[in-house]
C-alpha cells in the first residue's frame, strides 16, 4: 500500500457525545455517522488540555500538556519544538492546513494579534507548504477593532464585502444575546463555509502522485453559537433537553444555545461530506486516512458551566473517528486514546520518524486490527487540576482541594464522588500523574 494521504476534519469545541450516534438527542451528522461505519470510532477519547492553545500544541508536538510548553492562551507555540507536520513535510508530503489553527494564541494585546492579510504568517515555520490561518471568532473581532482594520484573511474577506463591521457589532452584543444569535452574514460569508472553501481549493489543486496531509480547523462548534438565518430555521422548533444539574433561570436561551450549537455542528457535518466528496473525486478515497476530532468539548450548561477548561468529559472529552486504508470497518472501539497520539499516527502512516521527546503513541495497531487497548490510562489538565481515567474511574486532583473519583461506568455524569471508598484506586492512578509530569 502506498503512503496515504491524510485529511483531518478539526472542528473547535465539538463534545464528545453531540452525534447523530447518540440516540437520546435529535442531532443531524449523516456524514460523520458515514464515517463512522466505514471506520472506528473511539467512545474513550481526550484532548490533553480542554483550553485551545494547549491541546493544540499537544497534538502538533505529540506531547502531553506538562511537556508541551504551552500552559494556556497566553504562550505561543515555541518555534523550536518540532511538529508533525515537519515530520510529514520531511516524509516528502504536501502539507497544508485551512482555518484556525491557535499556535500564536498571546491574545493579551489585541493590537498585536497578527496572521497577516493572506494567512501566512508562521506556517513555513509550523511545517506546512501552504494554507490559510484565519482569526477564530472573538480574536478576529477584537484585533479588527483593536487596530483599525483587518489583521487576517476572514476579516479582509468581510471587509471587502462591506460585512466587518457587521461581524464585529454582533460580537459586541454577545452578552445581551447571551452568546446565542442569528448572524446577518449570508451563508457564504460564513467562516466555517469560508474556510471550507478554501480548503476544498487546495485539496483539488494538489498534484497527482504526491501524498497529501490537509487539516481543516474549522471555527465552529466554538461560541458564540452564530448561526445563519437558514441554519436557524432547521432548528427553531426542535426540542432539546435542558442542561444536566442547571437550576439557572432563562431555560428558553438554554434551548437557543443548544438548538443553535446543533445548527453548527449539522453544517460542518454537511461540509465533511463536501471534503469527501472531493476526495473521492480525485480517486483518492481508498488511500485517504480520514479524521475526524476535536480540540476539546462544551459544558453546554451541564452543572452549571458553558464552555470548556473543566475537567468533566463533556469539556475535556473529545469525539474521534478515523477511516480509510487497513482500518477496521464498524467499530466503536472502547480503546483510551489522547488527542496527541494524532501526531504519532500520521508519522506511522507516513512512515516518518517520530519526534524527539514524543509521548504521542501510534493508533495503527488499534485501527488494523493487531490489538484493541491502547493506553492504561488517559491523563488531561489545565493549570490547577489534573484527571486521571483507566476507562472506568476517573480521578480529579486540584490544587487546594481533595482528591475526587468518579465511577463512569455508574455514574456517567460524575456527579458522586467515591473517594473515600476507594483510596488503592485513587494511588495507583495518581501514579499515572506522577509519571506524566
Amino acid at each position: 500500500m502506498s503512503r496515504p494521504n491524510v485529511l483531518f476534519l478539526f472542528p473547535d469545541q465539538h463534545r464528545p457525545d453531540w452525534l447523530g450516534t447518540n440516540l437520546d438527542l435529535p442531532l443531524r451528522t449523516p456524514n460523520l455517522d458515514r464515517l463512522g461505519r466505514r471506520g472506528i470510532r473511539f467512545r474513550h477519547a481526550y484532548c490533553d488540555s480542554p483550553l485551545c492553545a494547549p491541546s493544540r500544541a499537544a497534538l502538533a508536538s505529540g506531547r502531553g500538556y506538562e511537556r508541551c510548553r504551552v500552559p494556556d492562551n497566553f504562550t505561543d507555540y515555541p518555534l523550536d519544538l518540532p511538529t508533525y507536520y515537519q515530520g510529514l513535510r520531511d516524509a516528502g508530503y504536501r502539507v497544508a492546513g485551512v482555518g484556525k489553527f491557535d499556535l500564536h494564541k498571546d491574545t493579551r494585546d489585541p493590537s498585536k494579534l497578527d496572521w497577516h492579510l493572506d494567512g501566512s504568517r508562521l506556517l513555513a515555520e509550523w511545517g506546512f507548504t501552504e494554507g490559510i490561518d484565519n482569526e477564530g471568532k472573538i480574536d478576529g473581532s477584537s484585533s479588527y477593532r483593536g487596530s483599525g482594520g483587518p489583521r487576517g484573511p476572514y476579516l479582509k474577506f468581510l471587509a471587502d464585502r462591506d460585512l466587518a463591521e457587521v461581524y464585529c457589532d454582533e460580537h459586541a452584543r454577545m452578552r445581551e444575546n447571551l452568546g446565542a444569535y442569528t448572524t446577518a452574514l449570508p451563508d457564504d460569508a460564513y467562516c466555517d463555509n469560508w474556510l471550507a472553501e478554501n480548503g476544498l481549493r487546495f485539496l483539488r489543486e494538489f498534484p497527482a502522485g504526491q501524498p497529501w496531509h490537509l487539516v481543516v480547523n474549522f471555527t465552529g462548534p466554538h461560541n458564540p453559537m452564530d448561526v445563519t438565518a437558514r441554519m436557524r430555521a432547521a432548528w427553531e422548533n426542535v426540542p432539546l433537553p435542558p442542561p444536566r444539574n442547571n437550576d439557572k433561570p432563562r431555560q428558553g436561551d438554554f434551548l437557543r444555545s443548544r438548538q443553535n450549537y446543533a445548527a453548527m455542528i449539522e453544517n460542518i457535518d454537511r461540509l465533511v461530506g463536501r471534503f469527501l466528496d472531493a476526495v473521492a473525486a480525485r480517486g483518492e478515497l481508498d488511500n485517504t486516512l480520514v479524521v475526524y476530532a476535536s480540540d476539546h468539548g462544551e459544558m453546554l450548561g451541564d452543572q452549571g458551566r458553558w464552555g470548556k477548561c473543566h475537567w468533566r468529559t463533556a469539556s475535556a472529552g473529545i469525539p474521534l473517528i478515523v477511516a480509510g486504508p487497513g482500518v477496521r470497518k464498524g467499530i466503536v472501539s472502547p480503546a483510551l486514546v489522547s488527542l496527541r497520539d494524532l501526531a504519532a499516527t500520521f508519522l506511522d502512516y507516513a512512515n516518518a520518524p517520530f519526534l524527539p521527546g514524543m509521548d504521542a503513541q501510534s493508533l495503527r495497531p488499534v485501527l488494523e486490527g493487531h490489538r484493541d487497548h491502547h493506553r492504561q490510562v488517559l491523563v488531561c489538565g489545565l493549570e490547577d487540576w489534573r484527571l486521571a481515567f483507566d476507562g472506568k474511574y476517573k480521578l480529579v486532583r486540584q490544587t487546594g482541594q481533595p482528591d475526587q473519583l468518579f465511577d463512569l461506568d455508574q455514574d456517567p455524569w460524575e456527579e458522586q464522588d467515591i473517594a473515600s471508598e476507594q483510596p488503592a484506586i485513587i494511588a495507583r492512578l495518581a501514579t499515572a500523574l506522577d509519571v506524566e509530569r
